[in-house]
């Protein structure tokens, strides 16, 4: 098998994994009315992928010889990074703006370790990239779709994972046995696992030698004996309605708290066990994938809310007014800087052995910060822009009984031509992206997802070539040895 259907993926999510909704235990996630939007979007990725209108961009011919989901196939070239993005870009555009993830995340944390594994096994001559390398086949071959588990529940910041007030702040092994390891703890804001067949556990920072419990890589399938899934509410729960909820209503990312409750890995599936010197490598070569992933995906949601403001201005009948259009140069600039600072991160990427190609990590992390510390204003512009009505309209039940329909027709209608009905579809669109709980949660989102303003901050300034600069500065200031 290599590439599934929908029905078999949504089939394979039926494997009695240990989800919890709001305390209940989940019988059945793709039927579950909170989670089946969950599921349905997902299974886009693999529906897009069965249309031959887009098979040259979603798959490609396998070492077997086997059409292949494109997304496993590991970055040699920049032409393969500049691939990747039209492939991530075009998979959020058929979720309405909702990045789809389940093969994304995987393929960035199998090719982070595809450099980290190789590092390891020549210094330590161990079998990591064997093992890793058959995983990879694993995942490429079932066409799985998988989750990543990084960010430790923590504790208290100012200290490391041996220094907690309890042990399993950090997930930790255990036991060590002849055929693995049992692993404890937790993982926080892991998206959407409960839609994932096998979820990767990896570490979240830097660890020294003390901490070597805390040095842990592994993959288990979700229905692992142990793995216990806690789903957020806040990001499972929309309304059903496509009228008040026209993307959230059927496109959602899940999050949840992921225990990892004395979870047995066996040996094949462990990828870092105590070796603290690659944790760190480990965490931060995967996020230099994920956030060239990030802002590949930002592109399509910041055009709906271009798109959005626009709309909303000529069903208002104000696109030519100077303040409106001063608004959505702002807005197209926004687009364009983070779309042409994707684009430089793969062509100037660099080349890592055993010969993969990581998007450049200055202008990349450059692109994510851009983005994220303007989401709020380019979002307060949108609002501007669409006014009141976003949050003052009546329902879809107005609209519908005899008794106020015609009021609404009569007193809400926009410019000549745009009617009530869909001057409040243009309104309702921007609520729902930028003045709602699914808002909000892309607020979070901007910030907090595929890591903080922070540590892009740490990491533009870690990778960024200060010798040179300092070393052109120094010999125009004619300083003296």
């Amino acid at each position: 098998m290599a590439l599934r259907t929908p029905e078999d993926y949504v089939a394979s999510l039926r494997d009695g994994r240990e989800v919890y909704y709001r305390g209940e235990r989940v019988a059945d996630v793709t039927t579950h009315p909170a989670l089946a939007p969950a599921v349905r979007h997902a299974a886009l990725e693999y529906a897009s992928a069965q249309d031959p209108a887009h098979a040259s961009l979603l798959t490609y011919s396998d070492a077997r010889g086997e059409r292949s989901s494109r997304y496993w196939k590991t970055p040699t070239e920049p032409y393969d990074l500049l691939h990747r993005h039209a492939l991530i870009d075009h998979g959020t555009r058929v979720g309405h703006g909702v990045f789809l993830i389940i093969k994304e995340i995987g393929s960035d944390f199998l090719f982070a370790h595809t450099i980290v594994s190789y590092q390891m096994q020549e210094a330590l001559r161990a079998p990591y990239h064997e093992r890793l390398s058959a995983y990879h086949r694993h995942v490429e071959e079932g066409d799985l779709a998988l989750a990543v588990a990084q960010t430790d529940v923590k504790g208290d910041r100012s200290l490391g994972p041996s220094e907690q007030e309890h042990p399993d702040y950090y997930v930790r092994i255990v036991e060590r046995r002849p055929d693995g390891i049992v692993v404890r703890g937790a993982k926080a804001h892991t998206t959407n696992a409960v839609v994932a067949n096998e979820v990767i556990c990896i570490p979240t920072r830097a660890l020294t030698d003390g901490d070597r419990d805390y040095a842990v890589a592994f993959a288990v399938p979700v229905a692992t004996r142990g793995v216990k899934l806690l789903v957020s509410p806040f990001s499972a729960a929309t309304g059903q309605s496509t009228f008040h909820h026209p993307v959230s209503a059927e496109h959602k990312m899940v999050e949840t708290l992921t225990v990892f409750d004395d979870v047995f890995v066996p040996q094949e599936r462990v990828f870092l066990c105590g070796e603290a010197a690659y944790a760190g490598a480990l965490a931060l070569g995967f996020v230099q994938f994920h956030r060239f992933t990030a802002v590949s995906y930002k592109i399509p949601h910041i055009d709906l809310m271009i798109g959005s403001a626009m709309l909303a201005a000529e069903a208002n009948g104000v696109e030519k007014a100077g303040h409106v259009r001063e608004k959505l140069a702002r807005l197209i600039a926004w687009r364009e800087t983070v779309r042409g600072l994707t684009i430089a991160a793969a062509y100037e990427s660099r080349h890592m052995a055993p010969g993969v190609v990581v998007p450049n990590p200055v202008t990349t992390n450059v692109a994510k910060q851009y983005f994220a510390e303007n989401y709020h204003v380019m979002a307060q512009k949108v609002q501007d822009i669409a006014g009141g009505l976003v949050v003052t309209g009546p329902s879809e039940e107005d609209l519908a009984a005899p008794a106020t329909k015609g009021y609404v027709e009569r007193y809400l209608g926009g410019r000549r031509g745009v009617g009530a009905t869909n001057r409040l579809r243009i309104m309702n669109l921007v609520r729902d992206l930028l003045a709602s709980d699914f808002g909000g949660y892309n607020e979070l989102l901007s910030i907090h997802a595929e890591g903080s303003l922070e540590a892009q901050k740490l990491t533009i300034l870690r990778e960024f070539d200060a010798g040179a600069v300092r070393g052109f500065a120094a010999r125009c200031a004619r300083l003296e040895a």
